[in-house]
């Protein structure tokens, strides 16, 4: 909730709760109840309850007042208008019917070396503008996609997600588009669930030769481990994950929940398959993400420090960017070339 609206060295700025998220740097968004937009930056106080934060940019019909409440958000772009981005809607077809996509070409004209967009689990595709800028910046073609049941790509059967055990067709679908659009290279952003499938897809002998390099957000490099950090987030107890298993796995059970496939875990475990990873990747990722635990990350660039290159931030679960834009986009830059 926005506890009061004031002015601060001449600017606007919000009085919000403190919490572990509104405490930290950086550059987040506000989402009102009533549909508003505000973009936040640098904190101009702090106190023991709450910190203010300047106000950097609102939406025009925003009406920004104190007692509103809000949600807080890493997607610092509604669109890629807003991100000063210009884009093409476009239409993937896809095994479950027609997704919209964004095609934004770099300011040079049509490339051949695309960057293809993952959206995670419960984000739209505007999420993933914070990477797009970069992929633009050096001169990539950028396909940002949708799948099913992500609110914008068809809908399917309960509308429910099967953790990239289905929407990785959809993707697949969008690199096949990618490929008969003039692409001859392909650099995979995932952030999150769009990260375990820009993996799956990058391990698919299919596109050998075609993906050439992985750019990670906070990925979830394994369901299991997902699952329990998120049970623990919620507050649940440890077995509570543990008993959601045969829930995903067995076909049964899996049609019970209303899940249209089931979701081997195995296949989505990348300690167990490191040795499958062929494309070179750069993982960005927070010490203090909640939901994507870090340390099979670093388990895993360990385990794979030929091919992985881990960047780490002092960040909650696809917040990299947030705290530290320009760190991240020197990350991402230095690894695409």
């Amino acid at each position: 909730m926005v506890h009061d609206v004031i002015r601060h060295g001449g600017q606007v700025a919000v009085v919000l709760n403190r919490t572990p998220r509104t405490q930290v740097p950086g550059r987040y968004n506000l989402w009102l109840e009533d549909g508003g937009w505000v973009r936040l930056g640098a904190i101009v106080d702090e106190r023991s309850t709450t910190v203010t934060r300047a106000v950097v940019g609102m939406t025009p019909d925003t009406k920004l007042r104190p007692g509103v409440r809000a949600s807080w958000s890493g997607i610092f772009y509604r669109d890629p208008a807003d991100a000063g981005l210009d884009a093409l809607d476009v239409v993937v077809e896809t095994p479950a019917g027609s997704a919209p996509a964004w095609l934004i070409h770099p300011s040079g004209g049509p490339s051949d070396h695309w960057a293809i967009h993952i959206h995670g689990l419960g984000s739209p595709r505007a999420g993933t503008l914070r990477g797009v800028l970069v992929a633009a910046d050096v001169g990539l073609t950028s396909l940002v996609v949708s799948y099913r049941n992500d609110g914008e790509g068809p809908r399917v059967g309960s509308g429910r997600s099967t953790l990239g055990a289905t929407e990785t067709d959809d993707v697949r679908a969008a690199v096949r588009f990618a490929l008969s659009h003039g692409a001859r290279r392909v650099v995979m952003f995932g952030w999150s669930m769009g990260a375990a499938i820009a993996l799956q897809l990058a391990a698919d002998p299919e596109f050998d030769g075609v993906i050439e390099r992985l750019v990670l957000d906070s990925p979830v490099l394994d369901w299991r481990s997902a699952i329990g950090a998120n049970c623990a987030r919620a507050g649940l107890p440890p077995w509570f994950g543990i008993l959601a298993r045969p829930w995903l796995q067995e076909r049964s059970l899996a049609r019970f929940a209303g899940l249209r496939a089931v979701i081997l875990l195995d296949q989505w475990d990348w300690l167990d398959r490191a040795a499958e990873l062929s494309v070179p990747a750069l993982i960005l990722h927070g010490v203090e993400d909640s939901s994507a635990p870090h340390a099979v990350v670093a388990h895993l660039a360990h385990l794979r420090s030929d091919g992985i290159r881990l960047e780490t931030f002092d960040a909650d679960h696809t917040m990299n960017w947030n705290a530290d834009p320009e760190r991240w986009q020197t990350s991402v830059r230095g690894s695409v070339f």
